[in-house]
């Protein structure tokens, strides 16, 4: 790849191609716990590489603004939420959910000044316990995401977001990259107690599955194949859906799980991971192995989004577990494993230096439709993946005939369906 269109994949500031087609989507940013009451103190958010501010003011409203005052470019983090809106502290200017300066102190109320100042305002909208912006053209804002989770009842679902300290990219690369599972959570499939005792694991010890990559209305089916018994091929079926979301496939019961990988800015980005089950509540074993860190999920620094386990502290790495075959990476849970390799890569990988191989066809067709969305959306051309149906879907594993092919065979086990468990092995 050219520097060029590595930098046009990887940078989503504002009027930059990936940054507009990104504004094209509801963005999830905030847990619905951080802000938890009307009038409480409001969250710095920085998203797409602009600086906001959230807050819910006294009617229960969200707001998501820009964080400066109009005045003298104070941060409104330091102000007072009162009364339907947050005042300045520096000369008491005040704003609105919606950016409007409602009051200037200053001036007199008759001269009108305050309706003439607006600051930069974006809508902030509660769905299945996150709060989601749409940072586009408020012409173009799609209905709401369709994903299955955000339907179901809290009972059913677990979700948790951290800091990830690298471009959006490659940490989403890595969500569409079935081949490294053989690998780098090798030991996890056997021990992780939401993965271990499943058929699918074992089969995981086939290191050289093939890839099909089909193009679906929101993003990208791909199918991930290795031997079975003999004459069939299990399949792990992966849903990417534009232009950051992936869907794990399952193991077993075990509940289904899924990503969205969301630009602070070029360099840093959150990484949402949710865990549900369609037809059934977690059960408190599942939830106190994700509650202390396991699965997908991590442990926190505490007060902070950001790893207990991070780049600081070399991953808290265990050569001697490492070297004892205990650990194939020596880095202790799957979500920490994924982000020590993609985090060593840079702030932004450098991929012209690459040297892809077969098992990359995903990634080949993921950064062809967003570079492919992105020019097309300078040229007037709406982004696919927009629509609520195109959320609607599940990723799957089972086994098939070798001569059969997955989407077309197992159509039925990649589309959500109210009441109707998953597809897996």
């Amino acid at each position: 790849m050219k520097h060029e269109q590595n930098m046009l994949l990887a940078q989503t500031g504002a009027d930059t191609p990936m940054g507009d087609l990104f504004r094209r989507y509801w963005v999830p940013i905030m847990h619905d716990w951080e802000l938890p009451e009307n009038d409480c103190p409001p969250v710095r958010m920085k998203i797409l590489s602009e600086r906001l501010l959230a807050f819910r003011d006294s009617e229960g409203r969200y707001g998501l603004i820009d964080e400066f005052c109009a005045h003298r470019g104070v941060s409104l983090w330091f102000g007072r939420n009162e009364e339907c809106g947050i005042r300045c502290p520096y000369h008491g200017w005040k704003f609105d959910v919606t950016g409007q300066c409602v009051e200037v102190p200053s001036e007199a109320v008759e001269s009108g000044y305050a309706q003439k100042i607006k600051l930069k305002s974006y809508p902030l909208v509660e769905m299945g316990g996150v709060l989601w912006t749409y940072m586009g053209p408020p012409e173009k804002q799609p209905e709401m995401p369709g994903f299955e989770w955000g339907k179901l009842p809290r009972s059913h679902l677990f979700f948790s977001k951290r800091i990830q300290q690298c471009n959006y990219l490659q940490a989403m690369e890595g969500g569409i990259d079935s081949s490294h599972v053989s690998f780098l959570h090798s030991g996890d499939l056997h021990a992780d107690k939401l993965h271990r005792s499943t058929k699918g694991a074992a089969y995981q010890a086939d290191t050289s599955p093939k890839f099909e990559v089909v193009e679906s209305e929101g993003g990208l089916l791909i199918g991930a194949r290795r031997n079975a018994e003999e004459g069939h091929f299990y399949w792990r079926v992966t849903q990417w859906i534009m232009p950051m979301y992936s869907m794990v496939p399952p193991y077993g019961d075990n509940a289904l799980n899924g990503h969205a990988w969301v630009p602070i800015d070029d360099e840093n980005c959150f990484v949402w991971s949710f865990t549900y089950h369609p037809t059934r509540p977690l059960s408190e074993e599942e939830l106190d192995v994700m509650q202390q860190g396991g699965g997908i999920h991590v442990k926190y620094v505490p007060g902070t989004f950001l790893p207990l386990i991070n780049k600081e502290n070399d991953y808290m790495m265990d050569r001697e577990a490492q070297k004892a075959k205990r650990s194939f990476s020596g880095v202790e849970s799957i979500a920490m494993q994924d982000a020590s390799v993609q985090e060593s890569m840079g702030p932004i990988a450098d991929r012209t230096r690459e040297n892809l191989v077969s098992t990359d066809n995903a990634i080949i067709m993921a950064r062809y439709r967003l570079r492919k969305a992105a020019l097309d959306l300078r040229n007037g051309i709406d982004p696919p993946g927009t629509a609520p149906a195109c959320h609607a879907v599940r990723s799957a594993a089972f086994v098939l005939p070798v001569d059969k092919p997955f989407q077309t065979e197992r159509a039925d086990a990649l589309v959500s369906r109210d009441g109707v468990a998953h597809t897996s092995i």
